[in-house]
């Protein structure tokens, strides 16, 4: 199994109170980082929805790293866990949540999925020391992805269930790609 990681400088390590109840796995399991953004007004509304136990071994869904609009780093998960953060990629990536507004507080209406907040000067900065971070501590880390890259099922609207909406779209138009491949040099998955 993979030995714990280094921790990163200047995160604040926060696991959640599930995190030893997740699988561990080998390091060359990981080849993915996962883009997502919260779609929640702040950390703390974040927190609340990772706390919540979903399943059967006592624990819920999060991402390993969220990042705050100010660029601090919190580690909710470490990266020799496997998260439950989009579905059927967990065993092999690293989530990254950056907090967002995205949708809140209605997903899944059909008039409200605009994506229209800016990620901050503070947060694209953390995210690149976080992927570096990543970069240095895995060693088959190759490839990078948005949530809506790789969850790309509809759902029926909130208020129409006769319209289609996305289920994911985070992290969103606003989000820096090609800044960000540039900077790390990762792949995107189509």
């Amino acid at each position: 199994m993979l030995p714990d990681l280094p921790p990163m400088p200047d995160a604040a390590l926060d696991p959640l109170p599930y995190e030893a109840l997740l699988e561990r796995r080998e390091a060359a399991a990981v080849d993915l980082v996962v883009i997502h953004c919260t779609e929640t007004p702040d950390l703390a509304i974040a927190r609340g929805f990772g706390e919540r136990v979903l399943y059967p071994s006592g624990t819920g869904n999060s991402g390993h790293f969220y990042i705050d609009r100010d660029g601090s780093v919190h580690v909710y998960v470490r990266p020799e866990f496997v998260a439950h953060h989009v579905r059927g990629h967990n065993a092999n990536s690293v989530g990254i949540e950056l907090v967002n507004t995205g949708r809140y507080p209605h997903w899944l209406h059909s008039r409200h999925q605009a994506m229209d907040e800016p990620y901050t000067e503070a947060q694209i900065q953390a995210l690149l020391r976080v992927l570096a971070h990543l970069q240095d501590t895995l060693p088959g880390l190759a490839r990078i992805a948005g949530h809506e890259d790789l969850d790309t099922d509809t759902t029926a609207a909130s208020d129409d269930p006769m319209l289609r909406v996305p289920r994911k779209r985070d992290p969103g138009p606003q989000f820096p790609w090609d800044r960000v491949l540039e900077a790390t040099g990762l792949q995107r998955v189509p």
